[in-house]
């Protein structure tokens, strides 16, 4: 039996430099055994899009500690009207209640908050990209 081995793309959107967090789920994706595509932070929105497309990833992983997870709506438009729309989005960081159902309700597959541990996120990650994958599939 051939294991999925998740696409992920680790990054940044907007002004928030804090990448640690965003490095220390990169590195454990990567050890968990998925192809992880990490960016430095301050990534544009039609760079990751066209990143995601260029890589045919599974996943984006946005990590927020500032606001900066108040622009992923936009960022979720611009994957569908680039065809995209099958790709999930995952967000970690600190991220108020109120915010995280406004992401939830865009269309973001999941929310991470602090003290997520990384086999909790490497597991949800496998489990979304199956998904995905099913639902290509499908198509």
């Amino acid at each position: 039996m051939n294991a999925i081995v998740p696409k992920v793309l680790v990054t940044k959107i907007g002004f928030d430099g804090h990448d640690r967090g965003s490095r220390v789920v990169a590195a454990a994706l990567r050890d968990a055994g998925m192809e992880v595509i990490y960016t430095p932070p301050w990534q544009e929105i039609a760079a990751v899009v066209k990143l995601s497309l260029e890589e045919d990833v599974d996943v984006i992983g946005i990590s927020s500690l500032a606001t900066d997870h108040l622009i992923v709506p936009k960022l979720m438009t611009a994957l569908r009207e680039a065809g995209l729309a099958d790709v999930a989005v995952i967000v970690g960081g600190i991220v108020p209640d109120e915010d995280e159902r406004m992401l939830l309700e865009c269309g973001v597959t999941r929310v991470f908050h602090p003290g997520s541990s990384m086999d909790e996120v490497a597991r949800c990650v496998r489990e979304i990209t199956a998904a995905v994958r099913a639902r290509r599939a499908a198509v």
